[in-house]
């Protein structure tokens, strides 16, 4: 049997995960979804929907990339900052 690596995420996050792993709370997921900061996720069958965490890492990538002479001040960015710099 293959062994799971422990150190990432699955390939696709439920909003509970996806918030641990951005060290947010799971409103603040959706609040980032509804303002374009994170993707929408993907509905796989009633109630289930899952977040590819690769579009999750681009769409942090340019948060951080466009903020080298930015100071914010929203918890939302500066959340998702946060986690990206922890990696």
């Amino acid at each position: 049997m293959a062994s799971v690596d422990q150190t990432r995420p699955p390939s696709y996050v439920s909003c509970a995960t996806l918030a641990r792993e951005l060290d947010l709370s799971e409103t603040t997921v959706h609040e980032m979804v509804r303002r374009g900061k994170l993707p929408q996720p993907i509905k796989l069958s009633t109630g289930c929907v899952r977040w590819c965490w690769a579009d999750i890492q681009l769409a942090l990538g340019s948060l951080v990339s466009g903020r080298a002479n930015e100071v914010s001040g929203d918890p939302f960015l500066d959340g998702a900052r946060h986690a990206t710099s922890a990696q």
